[in-house]
């Protein structure tokens, strides 16, 4: 199915949603054996501090009135110090993780609006993306959404991470491998695939491990998607 124009993202959370599972249909039956697939969202936590001000609310609780040794002491060990709001959210976006014994080995990530939509959210994201590599997870981070204008998280990865590559403007799908260390750093593999509105989606590798990859279909994957969606 081609590629539709998301610069109107109406419609893309069914989308976002069903592509997701059908990744994680595609996955699951071609993962070598000890391997699972499921879908997984990853904690996300900003502080806040405009004006060197956390954005924290903090109440101090009155002490309760005593009216027996026994009950002060009881009442005082099960009562918070303090109440606080912090800006702590779990991440709403899900994205398939794939483990071995319990371990993450490889993601799958699709971008969406609110994933680059603010100069926050672009930070917030990127150390979320950069995070799997460096804690050696591979990735691989699927783009359909030209906006805005200018913006590639696969850039923001290279520069984040240290390391030389062709302009990767959105749209596009980039696969990372991260291998073995070496003096320099560490090794990563790369396959990058610009996307083009209107065009059929290819197929990019997802790297389980130095020579182990399984294929990810992106047409077939988007095209269920999107039929189920009534996209097409």
């Amino acid at each position: 199915m081609p590629l539709h124009d998301w610069r109107d993202d109406r419609g893309w959370e069914s989308v976002h949603l069903l592509w997701l599972a059908q990744l994680l249909d595609w996955v699951q039956p071609r993962l070598p054996a000890g391997y699972r697939a499921y879908l997984g969202s990853v904690p996300a936590l900003t502080i806040d501090t405009p004006n060197g001000r956390p954005d924290v609310s903090v109440r101090q609780w009155a002490p309760a009135p005593q009216e027996s040794s026994a009950v002060a002491s009881s009442s005082g060990e099960m009562e918070p110090g303090q109440e606080t709001v912090a800006t702590f959210t779990l991440d709403p976006q899900h994205a398939v993780h794939i483990d071995l014994h319990g371990q993450l080995i490889a993601a799958i990530e699709i971008v969406s609006p609110r994933n680059k939509d603010r100069p926050s959210a672009r930070e917030r994201y990127l150390g979320r993306y950069a995070g799997y590599l460096r804690q050696g997870v591979h990735l691989a981070l699927v783009d359909v959404l030209p906006r805005p204008v200018g913006f590639s998280f696969a850039d923001a990865l290279a520069v984040n991470l240290g390391f030389q590559q062709s302009p990767c403007p959105a749209l596009y799908a980039v696969s990372y491998r991260v291998g073995e260390p070496v003096p320099e750093g560490t090794i990563l593999e790369m396959w990058h695939r610009l996307l083009q509105i209107g065009q059929p989606l290819p197929s990019i590798p997802l790297a389980l491990d130095a020579q182990q990859r399984i294929a990810i279909d992106l047409e077939h994957t988007y095209h269920e998607a999107a039929r189920r969606a009534y996209l097409d």
